[in-house]
């Protein structure tokens, strides 16, 4: 499988990890020799529940006993699709009430640029430095790092950067601005969190010339920092939240929720101002109609606050510079990248999958599944520490 593997699909890095999979369940990952691996990592976010949640696979399996695709998007009324957003409308505040569905989150990420400039009939975008909203070319002109994107110039013109947290940039906000994306928490960055009111004061800023708030919640949302979506942890409402990963439990999908006033604008004039084929498809929609039932009917998301805890008092180490994140997105920092790594690496001959952040090279990502045990935690952490020991005594 790994010949093929390199000869036929196409790779994103020189040096994959190239694991060859047999099967997961729950928080494991099985290869083909039979070798199980705990995950940390939980597909970059993406599976909420574990592998093969029975609720979720029993929402997908049941929904194909019924029909799959049948129309492009918006023209038929489909109840998985119908009460996931109704669902959606009733967690979240007023008046972020209508959603629409699209098959990823930088795709999602598209949709809530234009609607900010279809809402304002302003043409610029604000970023962040060190920002990452996904990788086609309008969330790639977003990114706030150039490294990344140079060779694919030129990108969507009128688009300007401020910092994470610099609260003198927020006077780059005007009457000019149609919208300002910022993940909630950064991610690629370092999982660095909003600090001293800073959504709040761009929440502000944003009321006050008229431009649009959007919140990238793609890897912060549906429970990963103990509330369904990270903005609700710091008291403020955007005009457009973004979300994809983690609300289809491994399956394929983003969103956009905004209110009905702004949405409504993408219908008309022009018509079909944001289409897609396969976005609400029926089976992905009652994936993810499953995954924020579970989400709001357990104590998950609370729990992911107990985790998080419990992963600060066990990740103590003198090659572990601090714990960034919160709840179940959490980034072990070490001195370096040589360091980071080898604990990668050495973590996953050990039998425990973590995984890189994007721009941050001395991050250790650890976003494991939301139903990961508190013994699987123990053991996941004891191999850390282990590994951690041995580098350390090599040193």
């Amino acid at each position: 499988m790994l010949t093929d593997f390199y000869k036929y699909q196409a790779q994103t890095t020189p040096h994959p990890l190239a694991m060859e999979i047999s099967h997961a369940f729950g928080s494991y990952i099985y290869n083909t020799d039979g070798k199980k691996y705990l995950d940390f990592v939980a597909g970059v976010s993406a599976c909420t529940l574990g592998h093969q949640n029975k609720r979720v696979n029993d929402a997908i399996k049941n929904q194909l006993d019924k029909y799959s695709h049948v129309m492009v998007y918006g023209e038929y009324a489909q109840s998985p699709a119908t009460d996931l957003c109704k669902l959606l409308a009733e967690n979240l505040p007023y008046p972020l009430t209508k959603t629409y569905l699209v098959n990823s989150g930088t795709e999602a990420i598209e949709g809530a640029l234009k609607l900010a400039r279809r809402v304002t009939g302003r043409s610029q975008l604000i970023s962040c430095h060190n920002a990452y909203h996904g990788n086609t070319m309008g969330s790639m002109s977003v990114m706030g790092f150039e490294e990344r994107k140079q060779v694919f110039r030129p990108l969507i013109p009128d688009v300007d950067f401020i910092t994470f947290n610099n609260e003198t940039d927020l006077e780059k906000i005007t009457t000019k601005t149609a919208g300002i994306l910022l993940e909630t928490i950064q991610g690629g960055a370092g999982f660095i969190q909003p600090q001293n009111d800073f959504l709040k004061k761009v929440r502000e800023r944003c009321s006050k010339v008229g431009a649009v708030m959007i919140l990238d919640e793609i890897q912060p949302g549906f429970g990963r920092t103990g509330k369904l979506f990270g903005f609700q942890n710091y008291d403020i409402i955007p005009d457009v939240v973004v979300m994809g990963k983690g609300m289809g439990s491994g399956m394929p999908v983003g969103a956009f929720t905004a209110s009905e006033e702004m949405m409504d604008l993408l219908s008309d004039n022009p018509k079909l101002g944001h289409i897609t084929t396969f976005g609400g498809h029926p089976v992905i929609a009652a994936a993810c109609l499953a995954t924020l039932q579970e989400l709001t009917e357990t104590n998950l998301m609370q729990e992911a606050i107990e985790k998080e805890h419990l992963f600060r008092s066990l990740l103590v180490h003198p090659l572990i510079t601090e714990i960034r994140g919160k709840g179940l997105m959490l980034a072990a920092m070490t001195k370096d990248a040589e360091t980071t790594n080898q604990v990668v690496l050495r973590c996953q001959d050990k039998g425990l999958i973590l995984f890189w952040l994007l721009f941050e090279g001395c991050a250790v990502r650890i976003t494991p599944p939301l139903t990961i045990s508190k013994e699987e935690i123990q053991e996941g952490c004891q191999i850390i520490i282990e590994v951690l020991d041995e580098i350390l005594s090599e040193n």
